[in-house]
């Protein structure tokens, strides 16, 4: 019994040592994303981002977004919920991570219907339609083109502005500053420079909640 007493404690006190060794691992990849965040500042956002809401907000959330990835899509609402929760208080910077096979072409897509005006309707358009497009985690360009029906567009515009050398610098630059900033993975977001200690939106609601209160 004697035995079993001492066996039981050592593997509880393992356990909790193993719990303080993850915790303390956690803390300190966090503070050096933090460290490096604060060291590349510049990197995360740039004058072409497209962004949305107040541009004096005290809370600016930066996201680096790939459009055929499914966690982005499943997170987009959320987060533009967040935005309207608090009018004025958040602005949201999207970046470019085309990971995935074949988004680079729907990135340049998503460029080129900036000169009509119709960024915002087309991404969501083809985030919630996602399905329709993306086929075994391959982004197909030839099928994005019905779902962009009935938002008025030109398309043969857009196909002949998605081939600017400009549209294809922004796209360069947007994977040379997610290299810079540690981005492997799809969605990755940053608030006022401070990166998730963790994924998960809950993890993203407290960033957020915590540079509001401040």
């Amino acid at each position: 019994m004697k035995q079993k007493t001492i066996f039981i404690a050592a593997i509880v006190v393992l356990a909790v040592a193993f719990a303080g060794a993850t915790q303390v691992y956690r803390s300190q990849k966090a503070q050096q994303a933090e460290q490096m965040a604060a060291k590349n500042r510049e990197a995360l956002v740039r004058i072409h981002s497209p962004a949305k809401g107040n541009a004096e907000a005290p809370v600016h959330i930066v996201e680096f977004l790939d459009p055929a990835c499914e966690t982005c899509s499943a997170f987009y609402p959320q987060v533009k919920e967040m935005l309207a929760a608090n009018p004025g208080k958040i602005r949201l910077s999207l970046r470019y991570a085309p990971f995935h096979q074949g988004s680079t072409e729907v990135v340049k897509l998503l460029e080129a219907s900036r000169k009509q005006g119709k960024y915002w309707e087309v991404l969501e358009t083809l985030l919630a339609r996602q399905g329709s497009w993306v086929q075994h985690h391959t982004a197909r360009v030839d099928l994005v083109w019905p779902q962009l029906e009935g938002l008025g567009m030109d398309l043969e515009r857009l196909k002949n502005d998605m081939q600017s050398p400009e549209i294809a610098r922004v796209i360069e630059q947007d994977l040379a500053d997610a290299k810079t900033m540690n981005v492997t993975m799809t969605p990755e977001f940053f608030v006022n420079g401070r990166p998730l200690p963790s994924f998960g939106y809950e993890q993203l609601q407290k960033l957020v909640a915590d540079e509001l209160a401040k």
